[in-house]
């Protein structure tokens, strides 16, 4: 979810992480194009943010000492993670070290959050899309790829169901991640101060009730980290953002208000994506993720279920999209909009019931493709 960016010259060097300039056409390492999460080159948002912190506040302060130390901050920071380059393409997935691991957003976002707790000691990377987080584990540029699909309160991310279909990953394991929404402001700005917030969408929504008592306008953004960072990089004192409690250790934030979601309940599921498949097991609960369409016709969606309810197969998740190339499909002089079917069942592909139920489904579905078969994420929130 990061926020919007702009496009950077081969010479600017910069800590960030792996940019969005990679395209099914052009598949070699490409170094030539980095971009910094917050929203536009290091070179200008350092130039604008020390030209405003140069002058003096309304109280006749000098800001000067802290632009140089937003300058050293965003700068030297070990914790702002450095861009993948092609020279390090051969000896960062092959030397032993640690798993490499893709994630959506800046750091600080939920999503790190998530790729941590799924292959914990790894080294989670930073990418500016969704498309770009499966793109650099196609590329070898990562081992894997940590990515959103369901929240609790939000739903489907319907962009990453496209994007199962679209590139060659397999699902092989699943990730739930509770999330716990904090109110971030720069050290010294009381919440009588605020007047916006910044943040996703999501977040904000699910803050309603909170955002509206404090009477705050809301800004959206395309990530909660992302948000925090611009909060401390432009030194605002007058908005804040909702972000992860990590985010405001991150970028040297204060937590005015913790907890502040409407809903405790409020619990992302993320998919953990590889370039192989694992091979399923029957020795622990097992889910399998597949995608079919199919012809239309009445009933035909009821028999395509049925395979898995004549053999007591749970259904956990189902999901339909539209069918980008075909989207309408003519049938006796009318036109029909032509869907893709996801569902998650509860069954290993090591099962025979399992692969017996898509034999049954090949039978009358135009198309399948199974994009996973991976165990259960069980563990308590």
């Amino acid at each position: 979810m990061a926020m919007h960016t702009v496009r950077l010259s081969p010479a600017t060097q910069l800590h960030g992480g792996i940019s969005s300039n990679l395209s099914p056409s052009n598949r070699k390492p490409n170094n030539s194009i980095v971009r910094y999460g917050c929203g536009s080159s290091k070179r200008f948002r350092i130039v604008t943010v020390l030209a405003s912190l140069r002058e003096n506040d309304a109280n006749g302060r000098d800001n000067s000492v802290r632009a140089m130390e937003v300058k050293k901050i965003f700068e030297d920071s070990p914790l702002l993670p450095k861009p993948l380059s092609s020279n390090q393409l051969t000896e960062s997935v092959s030397n032993g070290s640690r798993v490499r691991v893709a994630y959506q957003g800046v750091r600080g976002a939920y999503s790190e959050s998530a790729a941590e707790k799924a292959y914990p000691n790894c080294e989670a990377v930073p990418c500016e899309e969704f498309d770009t987080a499966f793109e650099a584990v196609e590329r070898w540029l990562v081992d894997r790829a940590v990515l959103p699909i369901e929240n609790s309160l939000g739903g489907s991310i319907h962009r990453n169901y496209d994007l199962l279909l679209r590139h060659n990953l397999h699902i092989v394991g699943e990730v739930k991640l509770a999330v716990r929404h904090c109110l971030l402001a720069n050290h010294g700005v009381n919440i009588e101060d605020l007047r916006r917030v910044l943040s996703h969408p999501q977040a904000l929504a699910q803050c309603e009730n909170t955002l509206t008592k404090l009477g705050l306008v809301r800004e959206a953004v395309d990530d909660t980290a992302g948000a925090a960072k611009q909060i401390a990089f432009e030194n605002l004192n007058d908005a804040a953002a909702v972000a992860s409690e990590k985010a405001a250790k991150i970028y040297g934030l204060n937590i005015v208000a913790e907890d502040i979601q409407d809903d405790c309940d409020n619990v992302t599921r993320f998919l953990m994506l590889a370039r192989e498949p694992i091979i399923p097991g029957t020795n622990r609960l097992f889910k399998t993720s597949i995608v079919f369409s199919l012809e239309e016709g009445p009933g035909v969606l009821f028999k395509a279920l049925a395979v898995f309810a004549l053999r007591q197969i749970n259904l956990t998740k189902i999901e339909s999209r539209p069918l980008r190339k075909h989207p309408l499909r003519a049938s006796g002089g009318l036109k029909y909009f032509d869907y893709l079917f996801y569902v998650d069942f509860e069954a290993s592909m090591a099962d025979e019931v399992a692969q017996n139920a898509l034999r049954h489904l090949e039978e009358f579905a135009t198309f399948l493709r199974v994009l996973g078969s991976y165990p259960v994420d069980t563990t308590m929130l």
